[in-house]
């Protein structure tokens, strides 16, 4: 397991601690849904928290506890995958914000690993935050904050993330099950930032994650590409951007 200096955990400190911090907070927001055979259920959540991890541990900014769940219907075609409807998840991250602003934190860094799906209630619950309680916050999704890396189709399970769990948790890659899968091209949207086609308009669709599962057990690019190179590449490119996310934040 890949060891990390010790992060600032919200669940950990106390009132006092709490009471003396400078106001930014990082919540990390995930998934647990099936990502293929030879990935855990949640890695969509260790991205986020392993990001947040690290980042917390650079410069001691607080992260509260992970939102495990996100809206993942077009997933449920493969066991394990749990699906939350996207406005309780809305007025989940909205509560949280509320509570930690009432306490003083002005600044919200939301880790987002299980992209499009999740933003558009994350853009909701921290549109309506901002309003209501005069606060910040800031979406930081991995995928459009590293694709000038230009390391990997996106797509799920594929290259990239496996590469990234090789750094965060290497125990849980199972490399003897990695398959992989060469969808069909879409003609409008891809949800790829690096792609001319990319655009949150993109539909999840259980037909095709069905499809996706018969051909593949839910695979969509190409695993087998995957390496610790590429993993350490890109993890320190998300963590340096997090930091620089956050040494900004304090500067205005």
């Amino acid at each position: 397991m890949r060891k990390v200096k010790r992060a600032k955990r919200l669940e950990e400190l106390t009132w006092e601690d709490v009471e003396r911090e400078e106001g930014i907070i990082i919540i990390p927001v995930g998934s647990v849904e099936q990502h293929g055979r030879h990935l855990p259920l949640g890695t969509d959540s260790m991205v986020a928290i392993g990001l947040a991890e690290e980042a917390s541990a650079r410069t001691g900014v607080p992260l509260a506890p992970p939102l495990w769940y996100g809206w993942s219907p077009h997933h449920m075609v493969l066991p394990g995958t749990v699906t939350v409807r996207p406005e309780v998840l809305e007025e989940l991250l909205y509560d949280i914000i509320a509570s930690l602003s009432e306490h003083g934190f002005k600044h919200f860094i939301i880790i987002n690993g299980h992209r499009v799906v999740n933003i558009p209630w994350i853009q909701l619950a921290s549109a309506r935050a901002k309003e209501d309680f005069g606060i910040e916050v800031y979406i930081f999704d991995p995928a459009y904050a590293s694709k000038e890396l230009k390391i990997g189709e996106l797509g799920h399970a594929e290259e990239i993330e496996t590469s990234h769990m090789m750094v965060l948790k290497p125990e849980l890659v199972r490399k003897d099950k990695i398959e992989d899968s060469s969808p069909e091209e879409s003609f409008l949207y891809h949800f790829d930032p690096a792609s001319p086609k990319d655009t949150l308009c993109y539909i999840p669709s259980r037909r095709k994650m069905e499809e996706l599962a018969k051909k593949s057990g839910g695979v969509n690019g190409k695993p087998s590409k995957a390496s610790l190179e590429i993993g350490e590449r890109y993890h320190e490119h998300l963590v340096a951007r997090l930091v620089e996310l956050i040494e900004r934040i304090r500067g205005v």
